[in-house]
């Protein structure tokens, strides 16, 4: 876990990897819940005796925006900023889902400090986010996030 200080520290990091988040399961009764919170009900994410059947491992796979949401989740693991009063989530520049996440797996997040730029009270941090699932040597997601982080 990095301890950052302020906001604008962030900038001391830019180009640099802030480092890897912990392993956490992805099951299939996060699984479930996702798929009950979004209304993505399609059989690839919840059907089990199917998917058994029919994909390649035998298994679900979570749902692409369900990986992505699990950064909120990972990131607190790599850093956090000590003295800020808030932070908002701006936006993605760009989200890939290169590769499936099976029910059951392992994952975790690398992150990396691409830009910071200020704004009023605080910063803009742009993030390079790539999610490995354990045993494979392709990330499952590659993104790239942006936040703002109030003094």
């Amino acid at each position: 876990m990095i301890e950052i200080e302020t906001p604008a520290a962030l900038a001391e990091w830019v180009g640099r990897k802030l480092g890897t988040s912990e392993w956490i399961t992805v099951d299939q009764k996060t699984i479930d819940l996702f798929a009950e919170a979004t209304g993505d009900h399609q059989w690839i994410h919840i059907d089990v005796e199917r998917a058994a059947r029919e994909m390649p491992g035998g298994k679900t796979i979570a749902h692409g925006f369900l990986t992505l949401s699990l950064l909120p989740r990972l990131s607190p693991m790599i850093y956090r900023v000590v003295k800020r009063s808030r932070s908002i989530n701006y936006g993605t520049n760009k989200v890939r889902f290169t590769a499936p996440v099976p029910a059951g797996s392992r994952v975790r997040l690398h992150l990396t400090v691409k830009s910071v730029e200020p704004i009023t009270g605080g910063v803009r941090v742009t993030m390079a986010n790539e999610m490995e699932v354990d045993g494979n040597t392709r990330p499952c997601l590659v993104a790239e996030t942006m936040a703002q982080v109030y003094d």
